[in-house]
């Protein structure tokens, strides 16, 4: 049995509806967005996880901040305590002198403790700048994101809707071939 012309060209626009489909299905898989989105969601873990090592560092080097503030706290309480006992005049010569010498040795002490100390609080706000720069990339990132999400959800509305009436057409033209 043959089929007639107006039957042919049914099953010919059937075909062609079907191939639409699938390539309209395709370009809803592939959508330049997925893989933008992809690239910046390992950019913005990337990110995150720096600013998790450098909250770390901080972390660590706030500790050793405060060893290096309680080591000069106790310098500077030694020499409080021996100029003390140096004001005071009690006690012989020589143990005098030997207080002026341990005084002089412990201010050289207590300046080379400061000197650490500063190079720590420097290292704590070059830390602190760093996160904030990266908190800043990951905050900038995610804002991209959602820019590239709300396009890829807007361009795959529009591909469904389109699916959606071909599929539809696709029926009519089914329902209208004679069997």
């Amino acid at each position: 049995m043959k089929a007639s012309l107006s039957d042919q060209r049914s099953i010919l626009d059937i075909q062609n509806f079907d191939f639409t489909t699938s390539t309209l299905k395709n370009k809803a898989s592939n959508l330049p967005e997925i893989a933008q989105i992809s690239t910046l969601t390992i950019k913005q873990n990337n990110a995150r996880d720096l600013r998790i090592a450098a909250e770390t560092e901080l972390s660590d080097t706030k500790r050793e901040l405060s060893r290096a503030e309680a080591d000069v706290e106790q310098i500077v309480t030694r020499i409080n305590r021996d100029e003390a006992r140096l004001s005071s005049g009690q006690g012989a010569a020589k143990e005098l002198e030997q207080l002026q010498h341990e005084l002089g040795t412990l201010a050289t002490r207590r300046s080379e403790l400061e000197e650490v100390e500063l190079e720590v609080m420097m290292r704590v706000d070059g830390i602190k700048e760093r996160i904030e720069t990266l908190k800043n990339e990951e905050a900038a990132l995610a804002l991209e994101i959602a820019n590239l999400e709300i396009s890829k959800e807007n361009a795959l509305t529009v591909i469904g809707s389109d699916i959606a009436a071909i599929e539809e057409d696709r029926k009519r033209t089914v329902t209208s071939i004679n069997p």
